[in-house]
């Protein structure tokens, strides 16, 4: 389109410049017909009204241009929007899904650590197998549990159901994790530690 019009510009343009060549010529003004001594003047409101109807299309092409230039960014700002969107929401359902499975997870881990259950035997063997595949699938998934024993209690993370007096941590310590807790992309809680913490 920029190139029709561009193209056109300078049709007019030439056009213009050949009107203006025949009507002088080293300075002086050719009359091919002496009977008509308006045709300067008639081919000088031509030209004028050329370079008017170049004027207004190069404005209409501004117009132009400007509205698909403000469309394009509107469109471009619509396709981040939804992509963030789309993101949100897969980001959601990860955690509603996995938040469903966590007291089967922790289940699990009971298990494991379940001391009537024999080293030897293949069902302690086998509930190990599942809770580590379990635990790959979580991290595949960006999930990872939440760091809390030792760390500094942070009410994002973690949530403080006992206190302890404990001399040899610092106040605001973790000092127990009763129930392990879960971060989406170390960003989303899914779940909050349950912890104890010292005083």
């Amino acid at each position: 389109m920029m190139d029709k019009e561009t193209k056109a510009s300078e049709e007019i343009l030439q056009s213009i410049d050949e009107t203006d060549n025949t009507e002088t010529g080293n300075g002086n003004v050719t009359n091919e017909n002496t009977d008509s001594d308006d045709r300067p003047d008639k081919e000088k409101n031509e030209a004028e009204e050329l370079r008017e109807k170049l004027k207004k299309k190069e404005e209409e092409y501004n117009a132009l241009f400007d509205r698909m230039q403000r469309l394009a960014a509107e469109y471009d700002n619509f396709r981040k929007r939804t992509q963030k969107e789309k993101e949100r929401i897969y980001d959601d359902a990860v955690c509603d899904v996995v938040s469903k499975f966590l007291a089967v997870i922790d289940n699990l881990e009971r298990a494991v650590q379940a001391s009537d259950m024999d080293e030897s035997s293949g069902l302690k063997e086998g509930v190990n197998l599942v809770c580590r595949q379990t635990i790959e699938v979580l991290e595949k998934l960006n999930i990872k549990p939440i760091e809390a024993v030792g760390k500094p209690f942070d009410p994002e993370l973690h949530n403080a159901v006992m206190h302890v007096e404990d001399e040899n941590l610092d106040d605001n310590i973790v000092a127990e994790e009763f129930q392990k807790g879960y971060i989406y992309k170390d960003e989303i809680v899914i779940r909050h530690s349950m912890v104890k913490v010292a005083n």
